[in-house]
């Protein structure tokens, strides 16, 4: 069997799943612990990828749950929005914190979520945006959190094209 097929087969397992849910599980962690233990309070973007994360984690348990077809076609487009939606916010956070022009970088200070799951005000301690954007206080090789979450978003994104591809290509369903 091909590296492609195997990739397709193991996609219909919980493991995938599984590895899916304790990385964004992972991500979230840090970032209360960066939130909580270091005191670097987020920003709006950074929440909006706060909640993209979980998104992805929420997505990852449906076939944790119940792995049949219908829950994992659900999971595979929880989990495309979560990594395509992260990485869209990230690279706007990339975009204000280098803007050639701070005053034309615009950053909310009250999340927009919808009026019938305003989480900011449900859990405040976990999606208040208490931060500035433009905070470069915490680096890793040279990149902020913001660049580090792009590239992880892209990954994500990337893994879901792959799997997708993957399976297209040996006419599955999902």
């Amino acid at each position: 069997m091909s590296f492609a097929g195997s990739l397709c087969s193991w996609s219909e397992t919980k493991t995938p799943w599984l590895l899916l849910f304790f990385s964004a599980l992972a991500l979230f962690i840090s970032a209360l612990v960066f939130q909580h233990g270091f005191d670097h309070a987020p920003c709006i973007k950074c929440i909006y990828q706060r909640t993209a994360v979980v998104g992805i984690m929420l997505s990852a348990l449906l076939p944790l749950l119940l792995n049949v077809a219908p829950v994992r076609l659900i999971a595979y487009i929880g989990w495309a929005v979560g990594a395509v939606w992260g990485f869209i916010i990230a690279n706007e956070h990339v975009d204000i914190i280098f803007a050639p022009n701070p005053f034309f970088a615009i950053c909310e200070f009250v999340p927009n979520f919808p009026s019938f799951m305003p989480l900011h005000e449900w859990l405040p301690s976990i999606f208040a945006a208490p931060g500035s954007c433009d905070d470069t206080r915490w680096q890793f090789v040279g990149m902020g959190m913001a660049e580090w979450m792009r590239i992880i978003f892209g990954i994500y994104s990337l893994l879901w094209l792959a799997i997708i591809a993957t399976r297209m290509f040996h006419k599955k369903a999902f």
